[in-house]
């Protein structure tokens, strides 16, 4: 922006900013476009928006007969459209003026909806690829309007003449760049004809593209030769479904476990959702392929479907959605919100029609994406009661359907994470008791609303209690046996804040179960937190909140061997180190993080184990 002239512009009087036309690209290059390929999208959009106000003049004219044609030879790129063409008055309004868009203008400002673009900034993105902008047009509004030309160039200034109409008998506008060095990566003929295919295969209006190789009169090669999959018709309904599974191995280059037809003729959009065939990592959202009337917009476009939707990747066409000025994705509003809401209706019910007609189907989708249907579910009522006896659970029983799981068993314990299970699983499965990890995102509240399915089974969370009552108590006489053994390892333990119980139970080959919560080591290290600050203000604060610090168990199991051993150990020192080393072997089979002090115990045990072992043999 440069200032103006102070003299021609006494102080008070209004001033008309002036635009640096070259920083002006250089930010619509570097923030607005997400690359310089977009100069031939924005072309083919106002030659696209200029057959929709043609066809607006004259409604009677035949579809194929006004179209766009496409030509690079390497030396020049240049569109040609039979629009509705601007008159002389038009170029100094349009073309000449940042901003402003002839689609916005008089009567054609209230059928705006009928035009991709909106913003008046499209030419521009030429200067990504060109330092001049050539642009032929004659208008269609008068039957005898000469043509006109505009040249526009990169510093700003530009041009206007006015031709005879032989210059371009017919109306229509013809743009022409010629390509700077730097810019041959996105003008050559290949890769304009591939430009084109890419962002116009779903326009409506025929396409063609010329490489110059063809001889004069020749017919360019069709851009866009066939309408939408969708929009075709099949002998029959296996074709379609084929026809609809192929196109979208095309586009996203992976074979669909299945293809959902998208259809919402409340705003227009028509499309496929492709399901993924393999998982996906949960919160990773694919982007989605949109076109607006045809144009493609954006093949990131996430907003488009819900969170939970992570399964399925889709390809739409819509009338009705708006594109942001970038024309890259979609602005967000009430319409967009009711699409998201509608297409997420759709795949509820394409879950819905393959759960009751389609168990193969729905088997395999579930296989790969039973954690999508768990965050849909934990929200949606139906699902939920469709879904939830087939979904798939790490259990006492192995991976099984809580379907299954609650036939064996009438009461399912939950555990509220995945060491918790993993401490207990083996015992709690030889002990009889069905036990759902419900660590994993979703499970433990999916879980606890089974009995909403299937009244007759009741689920609680598991209680350290609950499965210690079922570990059968040693004898009187064994357990008196053992008593010097459990103070020493009482006393050896006790900077865990662990007890020491001496029980028996299955399997055998299972030494020592340690049952400790997370929450209970918290509340441990809380507690140890407000004796170290016993006297000051932080102290007193954690004194307020002091209770009595929930213990971790070390429970040995009688029938192990090694236990048997242990317990009959009368030294002290060899009794104390065999007291850490079943605690550090507890700890490392429950799978959880092992804390400093736990790991530095597991290493002394083991080295004081080996030195005793070499002092006995010699």
């Amino acid at each position: 922006m440069t200032l103006p002239d102070t003299a021609a512009n006494p102080a008070g009087a209004d001033r008309t900013f002036q635009v640096d036309l070259r920083g002006l690209v250089d930010l619509l290059s570097h923030h607005l476009y997400s690359s310089p390929k977009v100069y031939l999208r924005e072309l083919m959009q106002n030659a696209v928006d200029a057959l929709t106000a043609r066809h607006g003049l004259e409604p009677t004219a035949p579809a194929g007969a006004l179209g766009i044609r496409l030509y690079a030879d390497g030396s020049a790129v240049r569109v040609e459209d039979d629009g509705v063409g601007l008159t002389e008055a038009d170029v100094h309004t349009f073309l000449a003026t940042i901003g402003r868009s002839s689609k916005r203008a008089e009567k054609i400002a209230e059928q705006r909806g009928d035009f991709i673009g909106q913003f008046g900034i499209g030419l521009l993105s030429c200067f990504l690829v060109a330092d001049e902008i050539h642009v032929l047009s004659r208008s269609a509004r008068t039957p005898d309007a000469p043509a006109v030309e505009w040249r526009g160039r990169g510093d700003g200034s530009y041009t206007v003449r006015t031709l005879p109409a032989s210059a371009r008998p017919r109306p229509g506008t013809t743009v022409t760049l010629t390509p700077r060095a730097d810019a041959g990566e996105w003008t050559r003929p290949a890769q304009v004809h591939a430009l084109a295919r890419h962002f116009g295969s779903l326009l409506r209006h025929p396409v063609t593209f010329d490489d110059g190789t063809g001889g004069p009169g020749e017919p360019g090669a069709p851009v866009n030769p066939e309408p939408a999959p969708w929009a075709r018709t099949y002998p029959t309904p296996g074709a379609r479904s084929r026809a609809l599974a192929a196109y979208g191995e095309e586009v996203f280059g992976f074979k669909p476990l299945d293809t959902i037809e998208l259809d919402l003729p409340a705003v227009g959009l028509r499309g496929i959702a492709c399901v993924l065939p393999e998982a996906v990592p949960a919160g990773r959202r694919h982007g989605h392929r949109v076109h607006v009337k045809g144009m493609l917009l954006s093949e990131q476009a996430e907003e488009i479907l819900p969170e939970w939707a992570f399964f399925v990747r889709c390809v739409v066409d819509a009338e009705s959605l708006r594109p942001t000025a970038s024309r890259e994705s979609l602005y967000e509003d009430d319409t967009l919100a009711a699409v998201r809401d509608a297409l997420a209706e759709r795949l509820r019910a394409w879950i819905a029609r393959a759960a009751a007609s389609d168990p193969d189907l729905l088997a395999r989708f579930l296989q790969a994406h039973h954690l999508a249907v768990k965050s849909l579910a934990v929200h949606d009522d139906e699902i939920l009661r469709m879904l939830l006896p087939w979904l798939p659970f790490e259990t006492t029983d192995g991976h099984t359907t809580l379907d299954e799981f609650a036939r064996t068993h009438r009461t399912v314990l939950v555990t509220s994470s995945v060491e918790e299970f993993r401490q207990v699983a083996a015992i709690a499965s030889a002990a009889g008791l069905g036990v759902v990890n419900g660590g994993y995102t979703y499970d433990r509240d999916l879980v606890h609303r089974l009995p909403e399915i299937r009244p007759e089974t009741s689920v609680a969370d598991l209680d350290p209690a609950t499965l210690t009552a079922h570990l059968d108590p040693v004898d009187r006489e064994t357990e008196l046996a053992a008593a010097a053994y459990l103070a020493l390892a009482r006393d050896a333990l006790a900077v865990f804040d662990c007890d020491v119980a001496l029980r028996t139970f299955q399997p055998a080959n299972a030494p020592a179960l340690l049952v400790d919560s997370r929450e209970a080591r918290h509340e441990r290290t809380r507690s140890q937190l407000a004796r170290e600050q016993e006297g000051g203000l932080w102290g007193d604060i954690l004194g307020a909140l002091r209770q009595e610090a929930p213990r971790a168990q070390l429970i040995l199991n009688q029938l192990n061997p090694l236990v048997r051993a242990a317990v009959a150990i009368d030294e002290p020192e060899l009794a104390r180190t065999s007291a850490e080393a079943l605690y550090g072997q507890a700890a490392m089979l429950s799978r959880r993080p092992l804390r400093p002090a736990e790991s530095s115990l597991i290493n002394r045990s083991f080295l004081d184990l080996l030195a005793h072992a070499l002092r006995k043999d010699s």
